[in-house]
């Protein structure tokens, strides 16, 4: 990995424990804290407060009125949407100079909520499918930037996910941050091929032609298609399926090393961990030993 700094991983402020919410609050999330936290450099951004409204301030939420989805106070209606687009504009451009891996955002908030946020209507219920504005404007931004809302990281399989990708990302920014060659990138794609065969086997082999026919295009066309289909691969989430298969190509590269005894009992972890007895790791650790 390179030393050219740590991984940094946007986030809201507030769950880092900064009391920057409406009511002057926080919502500090110990995994990311303490867990996440210690393998990550953190770069907190508070929509709210950096838009200058202060804390503590009205409670907002996205309201739709003729189409578009506007950014109003509840009690008083005061429309703060242009205020805070501006903003967000340019922070996002700022942010491109931090060299994120990914971003940690605040579920249903009408700023950094990623998705399912609360829209209402000016004089009726509301809906969940709403993105706050300026989750928007770094989706937009950053289309291949891993992110995702502290919410859903309580499901282990997404949170594995959301982890997986930020790494690897780290990974493919260090590949192409210099002058990257056809062999560096046929290097890169050989350590990823099982980990790119348990989210897509389409993909994989999708972008094996890719590397295949690099020296045919032009390196900003193969850049770009292969951090494309890199990421595009890895959001797919890997079952226990697509892990036993995996798995059971990496016991075909034992078979003339393992004797009888062990080559069963790698079978019946890998066995074990397809009933949902053992998780991922427990194989894995066998097979590294």
């Amino acid at each position: 990995m390179s030393d050219r700094h740590p991984i940094r991983v946007g986030i809201s402020a507030c769950l880092l424990g900064q009391e920057v919410r409406y009511d002057g609050g926080h919502k500090r999330d110990r995994f990311l804290t303490d867990t996440f936290g210690q393998f990550v450099e953190w770069v907190p951004v508070c929509p709210e407060v950096e838009a200058g409204f202060g804390t503590p301030r009205d409670a907002m939420r996205l309201v739709e009125s003729d189409g578009h989805i506007r950014l109003l106070t509840i009690k008083t209606a005061v429309d703060l949407t242009d205020r805070l687009t501006r903003w967000a504009d340019r922070r996002v451009e700022q942010l491109e100079g931090e060299q994120l891996s990914g971003y940690v955002l605040k579920k249903d908030s009408p700023s950094c909520g990623l998705e399912r946020v609360k829209v209402y209507r000016p004089h009726g219920m509301s809906e969940r499918r709403g993105r706050g504005l300026f989750a928007a404007g770094l989706h937009e931004r950053f289309p291949h930037l891993p992110l995702e809302e502290e919410g859903r990281l309580s499901d282990p399989r997404i949170r594995e996910n959301f982890i997986e990708r930020v790494f690897a990302y780290r990974r493919l920014q260090d590949l192409f941050a210099g002058r990257w060659t056809v062999g560096t990138l046929v290097q890169f794609h050989t350590a990823h091929k099982l980990t790119l065969m348990a989210h897509s086997i389409a993909a994989y082999q999708q972008l094996g032609r890719l590397v295949a026919g690099a020296k045919r295009r032009s390196r900003p066309v193969v850049e770009r298609e292969y951090v494309d289909g890199f990421m595009s691969a890895l959001e797919v989430i890997a079952t226990p399926r697509r892990h036993t298969n995996v798995l059971q190509h990496m016991a075909g590269y034992f078979k003339d090393a393992l004797d009888a005894s062990a080559k069963r009992e790698l079978q019946a972890t890998i066995e074990d961990y397809r009933l949902g007895l053992v998780p991922l790791v427990v194989p894995l650790t066998l097979i590294r030993h």
